[in-house]
């Protein structure tokens, strides 16, 4: 049987081994949380979520919500001119059910050369205004 390597470790039947990122393999989760008030975003509003260090790579986020956003409101998480690059815009009806997303697209990247701040667009439509809100927590790897 043929044995092949995942991108991440390519080098490493070579000699001196080598990685492509050596904190894809090995490398530390962190966690950025944050929570969204629904205090009635209009569409088209931005919401800051977090502001990630140069060197870190998406890894997947989680969002979860006290109640339903709304039945039209959707909610995108990127950057400032790629609003979809972690979670494209979709709507979010599911309260209580911690619900995994991100993009391979935005997985597969290369560490981040700069410091990124990370949005969530409002879209569609507004969110309620309500004493509810919605939590998510990005994960990215850290060399």
């Amino acid at each position: 049987m043929a044995t092949t390597y995942a991108t991440e470790v390519s080098g490493i039947s070579t000699v001196p081994t080598t990685k492509n990122n050596g904190g894809l393999q090995g490398g530390r989760v962190r966690c950025f949380r944050a929570t969204i008030p629904y205090d009635g975003q209009a569409s088209g509003d931005d919401i800051v979520l977090a502001e990630v260090p140069a060197g870190y790579v998406f890894s997947h986020g989680v969002i979860t919500a006290s109640a339903t956003a709304g039945a039209t409101a959707t909610i995108a998480i990127g950057v400032s001119g790629a609003t979809g690059k972690y979670r494209t815009a979709a709507v979010f009806t599911s309260a209580n059910t911690p619900t995994l997303f991100g993009n391979a697209a935005a997985m597969d990247d290369s560490a981040l050369t700069a410091k990124e701040t990370v949005l969530a667009t409002i879209a569609a439509a507004g969110l309620p205004n309500s004493a509810d809100y919605a939590i998510v927590h990005l994960f990215y790897i850290a060399p």
